[in-house]
C-alpha cells in the first residue's frame, strides 16, 4: 500500500482555506531560506539550527526531519491528506509539483508543493481508531496502514477497516530521551483529547449548545439569562456579576451551532444589536472568516470571536468548575500524566 502523507495547514488549520484555493500544501520554517539546492538532513539541520538558536537538540531533530520529509519524501504523486475542522473534512489530494520556496509569502506558507485537492472524506464517518492515529501533533507524519484503508475504502463505497493500529516503541538511549519522549506522548494525547471533545460539542444540539456556554460562562464566574427558543435579537445569553445585566462587565452573547462559517456581515450585524458599555461574545461551531475576525478586532466594542477550537480549550480549561447541569451535557472524565 503506497503512503499517505497527512500535512497540518497551520496551527488549527489556519491556513487550510489556502491550501484548498491555492492548490498547494506547505510546511513552516519559513525563516531558514530556500532548500533548493538543499538535500541532506545535515544541511537543514544547520539551517534550522543558524535560525532558531534556541531548540534543544531533540526539537531541532524534530524540525529537520519533517522539513526532510516534506521537501525530500513528498514527491509528484504522493498522496496527502489535511484536516479541515470548520467543516469536518479530511481533504485528499495528490502532490502534482515540484518543491517551491515563496519568500513573499507569510512564513507559514514559503516551502510550497503544489496539489490537486479532489476528494474529501468526513471525520465524522471514521472509526475512533482511525480519528486516534490521524491526532498526532506533527506538521507532516506518514498515516498507518490501517488508516489508509479506511479512508479509500470510505472514498470508494466500502467501509471494512482494520480493528486496531499497532504501535511500536524505539530503545531509548537516555532517561533524557526517554523524558522527552513521554512529553511529546503528552502532547499527542492532549491534542487527541481535544479533538475528541469537539466531537462530541459538534454532536450537541443548538438548545444543548448554548446551555453549554451559558455554563462555562457560570464557571468562569458570571450569572447568565438564557433567552428562551424564538426570536432573541441577537443575544442568546446574556452574562453579568449580579445576572440581570446592571453591573458590568455586561457580555451579550450570540452562539451559532453550524457547519458554515460566520462572516463579516454576521459580525456587523452583531456589533449593531451592542450599547455602549456592553461587550460581546460571538460562538461559532463552524468558525470564522478572516474578513469577519478582521471585522472584530477593528470594532469599537471589545467583541472575543470563539470557534470550536476555542471553545474546547476553554471548557478543558473551566471543566473543574462547571455546574453539575452543565457537565451532563458534556461529561468529561480526568486523565492524571506523571510530571
Amino acid at each position: 500500500m503506497s503512503k499517505v502523507w497527512m500535512v497540518r495547514a497551520g496551527r488549527a488549520a489556519i491556513y487550510a482555506s489556502e491550501f484548498i484555493s491555492q492548490g498547494i500544501t506547505a510546511i513552516g520554517w519559513g525563516k531558514i531560506g530556500t532548500l533548493d539546492h538543499v538535500h541532506t538532513r545535515e544541511e537543514i539541520s544547520a539551517l534550522v539550527s543558524a535560525e532558531f538558536g534556541d531548540y534543544n537538540r531533540l526539537r531541532l531533530a524534530n524540525a529537520t526531519g519533517q522539513i526532510f520529509r516534506f521537501k525530500e519524501e513528498l514527491v509528484q504523486g504522493s498522496t496527502v491528506l489535511m484536516y479541515e475542522p470548520a467543516n469536518r473534512m479530511y481533504r485528499v489530494g495528490t502532490v502534482t509539483g515540484d518543491y517551491i520556496y515563496n519568500p513573499l509569502a507569510d512564513e507559514e506558507l514559503r516551502h510550497t508543493k503544489a496539489v490537486q485537492w479532489d476528494k474529501e472524506v468526513s471525520r465524522d464517518v471514521l472509526t475512533p481508531q482511525t480519528k486516534n492515529s490521524l491526532g498526532s501533533i506533527a506538521t507532516i507524519f506518514c498515516i498507518s496502514d490501517e488508516a489508509t484503508k479506511e479512508i479509500f475504502d470510505r472514498l470508494s463505497g466500502h467501509v471494512e477497516t482494520a480493528a486496531n493500529d499497532v504501535l511500536s516503541e524505539a530503545p531509548l538511549a537516555t532517561p533524557t530521551e526517554a523524558i522527552a519522549a513521554e512529553s511529546d506522548i503528552r502532547r499527542d494525547i492532549e491534542q487527541k483529547a481535544l479533538e475528541f471533545l469537539q466531537d462530541r460539542i459538534v454532536r450537541l444540539e443548538w438548545d444543548e449548545m448554548q446551555e453549554l456556554v451559558a455554563g462555562l460562562l457560570r464557571a468562569m464566574g458570571y450569572k447568565t439569562q438564557v433567552s428562551a427558543p424564538g426570536a432573541d435579537r441577537g443575544r442568546d445569553i446574556i452574562a453579568s456579576p449580579d445576572g440581570f445585566g446592571f453591573q458590568e462587565p455586561r457580555i451579550l452573547v450570540e452562539v451559532k451551532h453550524r457547519k458554515g462559517t460566520i462572516g463579516a456581515p454576521d459580525v456587523r450585524a452583531f456589533l449593531g444589536g451592542l450599547r455602549q458599555r456592553d461587550n460581546g461574545l460571538y460562538v461559532s461551531t463552524g468558525g470564522f472568516t478572516r474578513e469577519a475576525r478582521y471585522e472584530a478586532e477593528r470594532a469599537n466594542h471589545h467583541l472575543a470571536l470563539l470557534d470550536l477550537d476555542g471553545l474546547g480549550k476553554s471548557v478543558m480549561e473551566h471543566y473543574d468548575n462547571m455546574d453539575a447541569e452543565t457537565r451532563v451535557l458534556l461529561p468529561l472524565k480526568k486523565i492524571y500524566w506523571p510530571a
